[in-house]
């Protein structure tokens, strides 16, 4: 242990770390002490192993507090899940146990007596979620001054869960909100487990102010890890038939079966990508459990499910030495402490490399290897299967996503966004809401100057505004100022206003007195339902508080909610291609998941994937492999489909694995030199010339004009550059 860093802290930390009986400082919290106490930059910690970066950020901060008190709230901890909210603040009650400096949660579980305590005496550290502190913002501007002008630090919690999002951009709009209000420069401190390139992440950290940001570079201990993937071609479940009921007794699939048996008697948590597919294997499981005479210890965890049933779920998994088992989506992604987890598995292949790593490091915690099983599924097939059909790209894109980490610690960087315009109607709202009325050009001056709108001209800004007043979201006054209109009013006066991410109105599920959670749309009464890993069967509906009354049955039925999917970057496409191509055998392969990818290799070599990049699937049709990701493939179905090449229809697209298409047989040469030569000449222009009403794929774009909408699609949803990068490699 560092004796001199060790005296520099205050007492009551070095109480704690003897109590804790630490055996020394780790090289992410000596950098942390040696950042913050001699210079006076900004900070950001990057690191995929479990390495104590919240202690690392809050020893010399709480040190520097503990020795000179601050006179409003002096430490901002800002963090995108509540439940990481509630997790930090155990850990931080534990660290100030001995010490004269108060942590405070604000968030909508906290009582109003405890932030009313608050803004009458402003003191320590104050911890609250993005949506929360745009409340307080827009509702509370008057008392911003007194509440933050001693604001020291702000530190931001899992950084790589903002960047490229609108919540991100909006962080970044309420810092430079508060720094306005209240005359203050705090220093800004950012975590993450899940960064490549720190470059993007240091210029979000830093945006809107003169320091530099430090981004140490800490030594990895040498982290463990143990892999295994596993591939299974089930059969698609039989759709519901309208008004009957699935069996009771359905027989488990082969994969589920797998995620039993490799979770059976141990802490695990099981991850998928949509609610729906949590739904399906929490109940599998238990019903597996069931039959087997094994007791329930499984839970279902995501964002429709109540807090009671989540926070039960969260308790299970730390009770140690008691076997647990969790199914999950994103919302136990990130770092709140669940104790130490003996298994990962995840179910199909994760969207990014950032999602497995933030996955892998939810175990081998406490000098324990980190362990993660993936069980990916693909549809049967058969010889009348077509051709991009036939190949196994859940398989191939898992095998891509973990070898550009294990060969190159590859993360993806996150896209730019330069014209977030729907986050611009929130905060041209925002402004309004807690100021009251302003003039065109002290609303352009308020709103324009915050950094995430730093490309939006000043007429862009002036037809939003048109656009607003047009349709009543805006109305001016007689003194020619402007207010929020009569149609924004119940837009801006709903606690959905605070967030800047779409979440849809749901229908509320409750079972006697419990609620259970929430689903979109309900059956009819007397059918059946999955929730919670459990199947309920519907009493009745209550349409005007949406309130679904039900209670449990046993059997099986689907989730009541649409699938979901994310964006695959043009490198994890091309080296999934390069494992096609290549004779290594990844040892983490189970023997179906090798049988499947040496079956894949045979096809990709029989249809000489390796010389061309168009097959000819019989007649006029075609299919294009592209091998870029979901941005650069969506960038060319747009232009295909908005101003086609002579001589090509009939676009199809499994983004982004293969695009088909119609052409006149047996010119394949010819129609690749077409695409090449269509794509390095495409003139981004006549997207914008589209008849067909824009993408609306943000929170407010449906209150944006037509025209900022396409142009905001074009410029930021769109990839010319990687396409015509990808293009070049077509042959």
């Amino acid at each position: 242990m560092s004796e001199r860093l060790f005296r520099r802290l205050s007492p009551f930390l070095q109480e704690f770390i003897f109590a804790q009986e630490w055996e020394g400082f780790r090289p992410i919290q000596l950098a942390a002490c040696e950042v913050i106490f001699d210079s006076d930059d900004h900070l950001l910690f990057s690191s995929t192993t479990p390495s104590r970066k919240t202690e690392a950020a809050f020893l010399p901060i709480l040190t520097l507090l503990d020795e000179a008190p601050s006179s409003s709230v002096g430490v901002l901890y800002i963090s995108p899940l509540k439940a990481l909210i509630n997790d930090q603040f155990g850990r931080l009650s534990d660290l100030l146990r001995h010490a004269d400096i108060e942590v405070v949660p604000w968030h909508g579980d906290v009582s109003r007596s405890r932030k009313q305590a608050l803004l009458k005496h402003p003191r320590g550290l104050l911890q609250i979620t993005p949506e929360s502190l745009e409340s307080l913002l827009d509702t509370r501007a008057p008392a911003i001054p007194s509440l933050f002008h001693d604001l020291r630090f702000v530190i931001i919690d899992e950084v790589h869960a903002f960047l490229g999002a609108d919540r991100g951009r909006q962080v970044q709009c309420l810092l430079t909100r508060i720094e306005r209000l209240a005359g203050v420069s705090p220093r800004r401190i950012g975590l993450s487990a899940t960064l490549g390139d720190t470059r993007p992440a240091e210029a979000w950290l830093a945006a809107g102010t003169s320091r530099k940001v430090q981004a140490p570079v800490t030594s990895d201990p040498g982290r463990k890890i143990r892999l295994a993937l596993e591939s299974f071609a089930d059969p698609l479940p039989t759709p519901p038939v309208p008004g009957q009921p699935p069996e009771p007794d359905q027989s488990p699939s082969t994969s589920e079966r797998f995620v039993f048996d490799e979770t059976v008697g141990k802490k695990c948590l099981i991850f998928t990508n949509s609610r729906g597919e949590a739904e399906q294997y929490g109940s599998a499981l238990r019903r597996i459990a069931k039959r087997a005479g094994y007791p329930d210890i499984y839970h279902t965890h995501h964002g429709s499910i109540s807090a009671p049933l989540r926070l039960a779920a969260e308790e299970a998994m730390r009770e140690p030495g008691i076997p647990a088992v969790t199914v999950a989506t994103i919302t136990l992604e990130l770092g709140i402490d669940l104790g130490e987890l003996e298994r990962i598995v995840q179910i199909g292949a994760p969207f990014s490399v950032s999602s497995f790593v933030q996955r892998l490091g939810r175990s081998g915690r406490r000098g324990q290897p980190s362990e993660i099983v993936f069980a990916v599924r693909e549809d049967e097939t058969n010889d009348r299967t077509l051709l991009p059909d036939q190949f196994p790209w859940a398989l191939l894109q898992c095998i891509g996503i973990i070898q550009l980490y294990l060969e190159e610690r590859w993360i993806e960087p996150a896209r730019p966004v330069k014209l977030p315009f729907s986050l611009l109607y929130h905060q041209t709202m925002a402004a309004l809401v807690s100021s009251g009325e302003m003039t065109p050009a002290q609303l352009a001056s308020r709103v324009l100057t915050l950094p995430p709108f730093d490309e939006v001209t000043q007429e862009e800004y002036r037809i939003l505004l048109l656009h607003l007043l047009t349709i009543g979201h805006l109305e001016r006054t007689e003194q020619n100022g402007i207010i929020v209109g009569l149609a924004a009013e119940p837009i801006v006066n709903s606690f959905r206003f605070y967030s800047v991410f779409s979440d849809e109105e749901e229908y509320v599920v409750r079972s006697q007195s419990q609620e259970i959670g929430s689903i979109q749309e309900p059956p009819a009464p007397g059918e059946r339902f999955g929730l919670a890993g459990r199947t309920w069967e519907v009493l009745e509906i209550d349409q005007r508080d949406r309130v679904v009354l039900a209670k449990p049955i046993p059997g099986g039925a689907p989730a009541m909610w649409s699938g979901t999917s994310g964006d695959v970057h043009t490198r994890v496409l091309q080296r999934a291609r390069q494992a096609l191509f290549e004779e290594t055998i990844y040892p983490y392969l189970r023997p179906n998941a090798r049988e499947a990818l040496q079956r894949a290799r045979r096809i990709a070599r029989a249809a000489r994937l390796d010389q061309h990049a168009i097959v000819p699937l019989g007649g006029e049709h075609f299919c294009l492999f592209p091998w870029m990701g979901t941005v650069a493939h969506l960038t060319l179905l747009r232009m295909l489909q908005s101003a086609p090449p002579p001589g090509m229809t009939r676009f199809e697209s499994d983004a982004p694995y293969s695009l088909t298409f119609i052409a006149e047989p047996g010119r394949r040469d010819r129609h690749i030199a077409t695409l090449k030569h269509y794509v390095a000449n495409f003139n981004q222009e006549i997207t914008r010339k589209d008849v067909d009403e824009p993408p609306k794929l943000a929170k407010y774009d449906d209150y944006l004009p037509d025209s900022l909408l396409r142009q905001a699609y074009d410029t930021d949803r769109l990839d010319l550059d990687d396409l015509r990068q990808a293009a070049l490699h077509w042959t």
